[in-house]
């Protein structure tokens, strides 16, 4: 029976295609529907590989960012420029913009581009994104609650000051060999550096400045108590997950309890600005791999802060050779 029946479908069909007619409508509109369903299917399917395509097509040409230092300058220039519309962007050399009354030096975002083309488009974004956020928050007016210290290379700073504008010299103290501390404004938008003006808009000494920005880091941060547990010989502890990890070398006081724990030797790293390691163990073997694993993850950090090893005493830290 079955097999009468489409024996007589396909003579209709076969009749149809002689006389040039249009084949009927379905008597079963479900199975048409889904003929229908599975044709569109394709076709999206067929469209969102093309359009992947060109997505991908899209996103190889962005990562072509040019090689040599002057178009590389005028690459990023234009990329300011689409993104601070309000604001002058002026090339004033090589890797030198003017962006409104800040300086902005593409030394080291040339380099990292040079030696790590994969990260160049991430590091370029967030540089953009980073003085964006301070050409917005420039003109707020600083408060005390919001004085917290990063810890910065002393040549670091020696850089990045001639970005600052002319609102007076920020405010620097050394930490450690190499190392100094900086007091910043921490806003929702940005965190821009302390300066002098700041200073005197809020009427207070340097040393005042410095006593309120630690006093508030250490009032925003977990205690090492609990943040950081002692580690055996030959092992290492990290601290990371905060922007603020690296600040707490500027707690010498807090670091006590730890150093007790392991025996009254701490040696830390800060090869990141937001990782810290630390070791109980001042061998020779013991320095030899703390200093190995900081350097491998400063190359790796996206935003580097030192290779250096460091001693807490209860006076200060002390630079390990």
């Amino acid at each position: 029976m079955i097999s009468r029946r489409r024996s007589r479908h396909r003579r209709r069909r076969a009749d149809w295609a002689r006389r040039g007619e249009v084949r009927p409508a379905s008597r079963h509109p479900e199975l048409v529907d889904r003929m229908s369903i599975r044709s569109c299917i394709g076709r999206w399917l067929i469209a969102a590989i093309a359009a992947g395509d060109l997505v991908g097509a899209g996103a190889a040409r962005a990562q072509q960012i040019p090689a040599d230092e002057a178009a590389f300058t005028a690459f990023v220039a234009e990329r300011f420029r689409a993104e601070i519309r309000d604001t002058p962007v002026v090339i004033k050399g090589p890797l030198t913009l003017s962006i409104g009354p800040l300086q902005a030096n593409l030394d080291r975002i040339y380099a990292v581009c040079k030696t790590n083309t994969n990260a160049c488009a991430r590091e370029i974004g967030s540089y953009i994104s980073g003085v964006k956020a301070t050409t917005s928050s420039r003109n707020d007016p600083p408060t005390r609650a919001a004085l917290r210290v990063v810890v910065r290379t002393a040549e670091y700073m020696r850089q990045a000051l001639r970005e600052v504008d002319a609102r007076g010299p920020a405010l620097t103290r050394p930490l450690a060999e190499g190392l100094v501390i900086v007091p910043v404004l921490d806003s929702p938008r940005a965190l821009r550096v302390f300066n002098d003006r700041d200073r005197a808009a809020l009427g207070l000494t340097q040393d005042q400045v410095f006593d309120i920005a630690i006093a508030n880091l250490r009032s925003s941060v977990k205690p090492i108590a609990t943040a950081a547990k002692a580690v055996p010989s030959g092992q290492f502890g990290t601290l990371t997950g905060d922007y603020y990890q690296t600040s707490r070398l500027a707690l010498i006081d807090s670091w006590a309890p730890l150093a007790q724990a392991q025996g009254g030797v701490l040696i830390v790293a800060a090869p990141s600005t937001d990782v810290m390691l630390y070791s109980g163990d001042d061998s020779s073997t013991g320095l030899d791999a703390l200093r190995t694993l900081a350097r491998n993850v400063m190359a790796r950090a996206p935003k580097p802060l030192s290779g250096s090893l460091l001693r807490w005493t209860p006076k200060g830290w002390q630079s390990v050779r």
